[in-house]
């Protein structure tokens, strides 16, 4: 429900601040700047909202409080008047000062946060900013400082905390996100991995425990995904820990004491809001990013990925002849990567790594130097551990470039600490310097990490295909969880995995447009492709960059069907969880005559059907249990029959 502002009766101003603005008449602090509001009988209380006016009843609002009496703040959220988040509290606390009580109010300061970029991957490469953003600025008693900083866009709300230098190093955050203890939760036991199940409760029912901060909660104001973004090596991670019994969720961080050497901005504490259509096409933790850090990015290009690891396992990385087949069969497909994953650089006893042309022992450059002619570039496996060093990255990043690898896949970082993500800070300079796609497994999740780093494709952070313990529930709960915040590599595909995936084969295909990511690495060996040329054609089509993304239809742990436009074609993909139905979905891509080519399963295996429909209509899909479909739309005009190219 709603929270009621706190009333109190009117007394003397205790802070300088106060005493000044009372002797003034109001005439300063008083008067607000636009959007704030500021109330004689009550605590101080500050209201920032985005800046898109005409769409300003649907557009999250967020209320910053002081309690005069103990100087402690609080954030809520509305939208369209109705609560998203209850009075949270905010604050920090450093080796120098608690800086979660005793505050007084000081000055504020507001600007329009306007901006325009180009990302590599996503759900739109063409994206626009467009945030208010108010600085509130306080001091304890002992003139310790506290800037807390507020944005607000059309879909979404964040803060974080600035200091000045000399502050020492951070003991934790008291911030925190009430929710309502009936709101509906999405949360995944937190791992250093990130590759927790996602799983229902409502926010007071969820067990005492540790939840990822990809957490997605629906309230009266609609659905609110939690979220971080400008995590750097100057901080560390967070997590949500959770008392059964309460819809409060606390930010633990990894990390008793983060080490600060000067002034420090935390990562911002996002939430994604609005109603499900919006949260899932919200690029808001990317758009609280810094700007890229790489000028050049015409070397990186997404695409699609044969991955041999669940296609042949440990053995196809060790054998040339294999991969060779491999870079074949994609030459064949169209398709521009092929993955080599573990096991090609561990026979190490026939290296010695003291001669300047140990690299020369590898069969790798010469597979590279095979695909090169058929269009297929060579992407690699490496454990995280022969890159922890600088002295191994000297070593091993620039032979790969040299040997014309376009990318590596790098595995096993299992921590959100400080070290580790320094060790990021470092591995991305990196790989962008020697021209080097990214794909992390065993990973953090991407906080922003792709708009300043556009080489970084995709990270695993998911339970992905390689899990035997996924539920239908699981899959069709990710588009609005994990992939939310950015690409996800969860590796689709893995036909040949009957029994041991929770869906269909027609399910399987969809998941490749229903989960974005830049490089779409598909788990099938060969065969299972070509003994599905229905799914194998769908595949060929397929792109990796998108100019847009939209929601069709979908509930969490559900369904899910998203609707993802190359160019003039959109591709659909659908999941669902549950028992077989007739899936009704709405055709909201545009108005106009539109060829609709879907793949479902039939009772001899996958099936192509093609219809003739208008912008808006609603059509019937036969779905299986656990099943889904895939499709694709192009405009319509008499005698063409296909949207396949």
């Amino acid at each position: 429900m709603t929270s009621q502002p706190r009333t109190r009766s009117p007394r003397p101003l205790r802070s300088a601040v106060g005493a000044l603005c009372a002797a003034l008449a109001a005439t300063l602090c008083m008067t607000a700047p636009a959007r704030a509001d500021l109330n004689a009988t009550h605590d101080h209380v500050w209201s920032v909202s985005g800046p898109e006016r005409a769409a300003a009843v649907h557009e999250p609002r967020a209320r910053v409080s002081l309690d005069d009496a103990t100087g402690t703040l609080t954030l809520s959220v509305t939208r369209a008047g109705r609560t998203v988040i209850e009075p949270s509290p905010v604050g920090i606390v450093t080796e120098q000062a608690d800086l979660s009580k005793d505050l007084r109010f000081l000055h504020r300061k507001d600007r329009l946060v306007k901006e325009h970029y180009r990302a590599t991957s996503g759900k739109r490469l063409d994206r626009r900013v467009l945030m208010n953003e108010t600085r509130l600025s306080f001091a304890t008693p002992a003139g310790a400082r506290l800037d807390l900083v507020v944005r607000a866009s059309a879909d979404g709300v964040a803060y974080r905390y600035v200091l000045p230098a000399g502050h020492g190093d951070i003991l934790g955050e008291t911030s925190a996100f009430n929710l309502p203890p009936d709101a509906s939760a999405w949360l995944g036991t937190y791992r250093v991995d990130n590759e927790g199940q996602f799983n229902q409760y409502t926010a007071a029912t969820a067990p005492t425990g540790e939840y990822s901060d990809q957490a997605l909660f629906a309230t009266d104001g609609g659905y609110t995904l939690l979220a971080e973004s400008d995590l750097t090596g100057a901080y560390s991670g967070a997590r949500l820990a959770h008392t059964q019994g309460t819809g409060t969720y606390r930010i633990k961080l990894a990390d008793d004491r983060v080490h600060t050497d000067g002034a420090l901005a935390t990562p911002w504490r996002a939430m994604v809001t609005g109603d499900l259509a919006t949260v899932t096409r919200s690029t808001f933790t990317d758009d609280l990013a810094p700007a890229s850090k790489v000028a050049d990015t015409s070397w990186v290009r997404p695409g699609t990925v044969l991955w041999t690891w669940l296609a042949g396992g440990r053995a196809a990385g060790q054998s040339l002849t294999a991969q060779q087949a491999y870079v074949d069969y994609a030459a064949q497909r169209h398709w521009p990567y092929e993955a080599v994953d573990a096991g090609w650089y561990f026979k190490t006893d026939e290296w010695d790594t003291t001669d300047p042309n140990w690299q020369t022992n590898s069969w790798l450059p010469r597979l590279v130097d095979y695909a090169r002619p058929k269009g297929v570039g060579i992407i690699v496996w490496i454990h995280q551990r022969d890159l922890d060093t600088p002295e191994e990255r000297a070593q091993w990043l620039p032979t790969l470039e040299r040997w014309g690898v376009k990318g590596v896949k790098i595995d096993f970082m299992n921590s959100e600490a400080q070290p580790m993500l320094q060790w990021y800070d470092a591995i991305l300079a990196e790989t962008a310097a020697h021209h080097l796609m990214v794909d992390f497994h065993g990973s953090t999740i991407p906080k922003g990490i792709q708009r300043t780093w556009p080489q970084v494709m995709t990270l695993e952070g998911v339970g992905g295909e390689e899990k035997r313990t996924n539920t239908a529930a699981h899959l069709t709960t990710l588009p609005f969880t994990r992939n939310v915040i950015g690409s996800m590599d969860f590796t689709p595909g893995g036909f040949q995995r009957v029994g041991q995936r929770p869906n269909s084969d027609a399910a399987e295909v969809g998941l490749t447009v229903a989960y974005e990511s830049g490089l779409q690495m598909l788990a099938g060996t060969p065969e299972s492709y070509d003994t599905r040329p229905v799914a194998r054609d769908f595949l060929d089509q397929i792109p990796a960059a998108w100019d847009d993304t939209k929601l069709l239809a979908g509930h969490p742990g559900q369904e899910a069907v998203l609707a993802r436009r190359s160019g003039s074609r959109w591709f659909l993909g659908g999941v669902y969880a549950g028992a077989a139905r007739t899936a009704q979905v709405p055709l909201t891509i545009g108005p106009g005559r539109w060829l609709v080519e879907t793949i479902r399963d039939g009772a001899d295996g996958l099936v192509r059907q093609r219809q003739v429909l208008r912008g808006g209509d609603t059509f019937g899909v036969d779905v299986v249990a656990g099943g889904g479909f895939a499709g694709v739309a192009c405009r319509w005009h008499p005698g063409r029959t296909t949207c396949y190219r």
